[in-house]
């Protein structure tokens, strides 16, 4: 006999919690600054969803070649909590910092 307990309801709508491929735009960019390609746009395919939350994507280059990336190394992808915050930024000067380190180091 099945139960009634709302986690099994197939009546309640799927969580969303990442964007669909409609909401994204049909182009993407990588943005990603050690990829070799950074600053290609490419003709977006499909989003996929994955267990780690982040998901990827998958493009077509000028050439017609598939090419698939991490979403969070493309504009297409939410912009990074911490670099919002931040925004270029820092409360703490390079010469702070070594000297911190240092101070650790004889601590240690």
């Amino acid at each position: 006999m099945r139960g009634t307990d709302s986690w099994c309801d197939k009546r309640r709508p799927p969580l969303q919690t990442a964007p669909v491929v409609t909401q994204l735009r049909g182009r993407f960019r990588i943005t990603h600054p050690f990829h070799p390609r950074r600053g290609e746009e490419f003709e977006l395919i499909r989003y996929r969803r994955s267990w780690g939350g982040n998901g990827s994507i998958d493009g077509r280059t000028v050439g017609g070649h598939r090419i698939s990336l991490p979403l969070s190394w493309t504009d297409a992808g939410a912009e990074d909590p911490f670099l919002t915050m931040a925004k270029g930024r820092s409360y703490f000067r390079v010469d702070d910092l070594l000297r911190l380190a240092a101070l650790i180091e004889h601590l240690g």
